[in-house]
């Protein structure tokens, strides 16, 4: 005898309710994302702002102090980086021919199709650094963003307070509070790797005497952010630039890179990591290859942030449900 099964009404509902809430998911993920960007600049950004308004500044002129802090850096970052990169490039593509006839006589290499192939260098390294910097669109969108994140987050809890009541606003708030420290404590964590890779390279290489120290630890530093790929991408125009100078400079150069990304990627990241955000080297790998297996390289970017969020969401809910079970 078949059985028969019976669909509440509810369930029907509910269950459009979910699929309609996931396909709206689907359609606005790139909001979504740009949020979720912003929250972490605020999170990030945050503590210097109540630093400021701690000193009476208005919160809207401390907002803007900080803002022209971080625009100024980074400004002088890449305006020190980029033309450097670019002379350094030329000169190399000018002096390879010169390059090879002395150093492979005997080899048999198409000079001029080589030179051909290696110009576009130095604009392709323009290409590349103007185009992470290139959607103004998206960089406005997150600035401003971040900056109403930043104004109305003491309206939070009335906001809240209205909507839940009391008590369920300052669980929420409880749990947004500890993945704005968390989120800060990776941003800072992330900064303070960038600052020692730089550190690193500009040191190794001030010890090889290459030219352009400066500038080519800067990009290193920059590129710290975007994990695998950017040491590697960062070490090409160093490559380059010793390449013209020597093949000993450029092969010692090859063995500072390695050497320090698996510096990097063995011990400075999970140590920090661990130390900023609480996670341990293991849980910060496997995150990241996760990340970055799901959605590339944005994906490895974002792969931590994501699971401190995940983390204190699903940690909050099971810390609910274990006190309404002893309650019971």
């Amino acid at each position: 005898m078949a059985s028969k099964i019976e669909i509440s009404s509810r369930t029907i509902i509910f269950t459009v309710i979910l699929l309609a809430g996931i396909w709206l998911i689907v359609q606005i993920r790139d909001i979504l994302s740009l949020l979720f960007i912003s929250f972490i600049l605020m999170s990030a950004l945050r503590p210097f702002v109540e630093s400021l308004t701690g000193h009476r500044v208005p919160r809207v002129i401390a907002i803007l102090i900080v803002y022209g802090i971080l625009f100024g850096v980074f400004g002088l970052s890449i305006a020190s980086t980029v033309p450097s990169l670019v002379n350094q490039s030329t000169r190399l593509v000018q002096e390879l021919p010169i390059f090879i006839n002395q150093m492979l006589p005997y080899w048999n290499v198409d000079v001029r199709s080589l030179t051909q192939q290696i110009a576009p260098i130095g604009e392709n390294l323009i290409k590349l650094t103007v185009g992470i910097f290139s959607n103004i669109i998206t960089t406005l969108a997150v600035l401003v963003f971040a900056f109403y994140l930043l104004l109305e987050r003491n309206h939070t809890e009335s906001f809240l307070t209205s909507f839940t009541g009391d008590d369920a606003a300052e669980k929420i708030l409880a749990v947004v509070r500890q993945i704005e420290g968390r989120l800060s404590a990776w941003v800072h964590g992330q900064v303070f790797l960038m600052i020692v890779i730089g550190v690193f390279v500009y040191l190794g290489l001030i010890l090889l005497h290459m030219e352009f120290a400066l500038p080519l630890a800067i990009l290193a530093g920059l590129l710290e952010i975007v994990p695998t790929i950017g040491p590697i991408v960062s070490a090409i125009p160093a490559v380059l630039v010793a390449l013209s100078i020597s093949p000993i400079l450029a092969l010692s150069v090859i063995a500072l890179y390695f050497i320090i990304q698996q510096l990097e990627n063995n011990l400075v990241v999970p140590l920090v990591m661990k130390k900023s955000v609480g996670l341990s080297p293991l849980v910060t790998i496997i995150t990241v290859m996760i990340g970055a297996r799901l959605a590339g390289i944005v994906g490895a970017i974002m792969a931590v942030p994501t699971f401190l969020v995940l983390q204190a969401i699903v940690g909050a809910i099971l810390l609910e449900a274990g006190g309404e079970s002893k309650k019971v």
